[in-house]
């Protein structure tokens, strides 16, 4: 399967390149707007004689055309941010006649993309799936084994901590700026309300990391999981970052721009993301997440159940990337994929994810707690 990555030689791109470098059945391109990075990139992969590149642009009127020169039978788009991207590149994807897979966490292109891009890849018989990445790929995956058995599942609460020294990039800031202080739609007691975006750190705690602040994150899981799972109340999806002088700014910064005395923050990714780098000092390698639900339990008692991850050694960006790569796997594998587009809500089952944890030495639990909180670890 000749295997195109858009954005290849990027923080995500250049981990899912080496990932499927020398894969049984994929021919890898990498492909971005620069030539030589690409390049060297392609040079540098184990198994380089099956790693190609080429110089790609997204946006040029030619796009199309150059997908179907190159033979690309799968596109893996990871050129974000994604929020404010339009559809052009899956639909680009969907006349050249390949299969579709992305990274994108932006709640309004993975929310609105079966309507977007479901009919053009239904006519090309090829699949289509967005938001393969830890939203909402693995967070979905993990809630359906966390309440596998229950009646009723009642609430759902993901927190993500990345590591301070973690490769960062400007593309991810830019994202999360976007929302910073602006209302986001959330689903609490069964209804819809809005809260301010980064505002309002609340504490939150991990089996492995020390305890942090989260606050409210834009994402997917937000929209798609009350639809998802049937009689839910609750759900929220907060980020906990380590240096508590970051969360409190993003907070600063959220309220500054809800009383509209800033403008939007987005302009700043690119000094703030340099900036971050001189705390790193203050900081670890250790990040991770967690998803707790509540809920009735097979045996009609209240039950709560969480399920941690900690990645050492500043392997959290890898999380994002395992969603990705597993479905390239199967596709290039001769696996069949239904025709259309979707989200990557319940594709993947938790158990598929453990393989690309152990490799890269990350630690999970799973952990039965009370509602009043005490626990016992599984």
């Amino acid at each position: 399967m000749k295997l195109v990555v858009l954005g290849g030689y990027g923080n995500f791109g250049a981990r899912i390149c080496r990932a499927l470098a020398g894969s049984p059945g994929v021919e890898l391109c990498v492909a971005g707007r620069d030539a030589q990075r690409a390049e060297a990139l392609a040079a540098s992969l184990p198994g380089a004689a099956a790693a190609t590149a080429v110089a790609l642009d997204v946006h040029a009127p030619d796009f199309t055309e150059r997908l179907v020169a190159l033979g690309a039978e799968l596109v893996i788009h990871t050129a974000g941010p994604f929020q404010g991207q339009d559809y052009a590149v899956p639909l680009a994807v969907a006349r050249a006649g390949a299969h579709y897979i992305d990274l994108a966490d932006g709640r309004r292109f993975v929310c609105d993309f079966f309507t977007a891009a479901d009919a053009a890849f239904r006519a090309c018989g090829r699949s289509a799936i967005t938001g393969a990445s830890t939203v909402p790929a693995l967070s979905s995956a993990v809630v359906q084994h966390l309440a596998v058995g229950w009646q009723r599942l009642d609430g759902i609460d993901i927190c993500i901590a990345p590591a301070q020294t973690a490769p960062r990039g400007v593309a991810t800031l830019r994202a999360v700026l976007s929302y910073c202080g602006e209302p986001v739609r959330i689903w609490r007691g069964g209804r819809w309300t809005t809260q301010p975006g980064w505002a309002a750190p609340q504490p939150v705690r991990f089996a492995r990391l020390r305890a942090r602040r989260g606050a409210l994150c834009d994402i997917p899981d937000l929209e798609l999981f009350p639809a998802h799972f049937a009689g839910v109340q609750d759900v929220m999806f907060r980020a906990a970052l380590e240096a508590r002088w970051a969360q409190a700014g993003f907070a600063m910064l959220a309220a500054l721009r809800q009383a509209r005395l800033i403008p939007s923050p987005v302009g700043w990714a690119r000094p703030l993301n340099a900036a971050a780098s001189l705390f790193d000092a203050l900081g670890s390698a250790l990040g991770g997440m967690y998803v707790r639900v509540h809920g009735v339990a097979g045996d009609g008692r209240p039950a709560q159940r969480a399920w941690h991850i900690a990645a050492d050694h500043d392997h959290g960006p890898e999380i994002p990337c395992m969603a990705a790569i597993l479905l390239a796997r199967r596709l290039a594998a001769g696996e069949a994929m239904a025709p259309g587009a979707q989200a990557c809500l319940g594709q993947l089952a938790l158990a598929e994810f453990a393989p690309e944890f152990a490799r890269w030495g990350m630690q999970t639990d799973i952990v039965e707690e009370d509602q009043v909180g005490s626990s016992s670890q599984a």
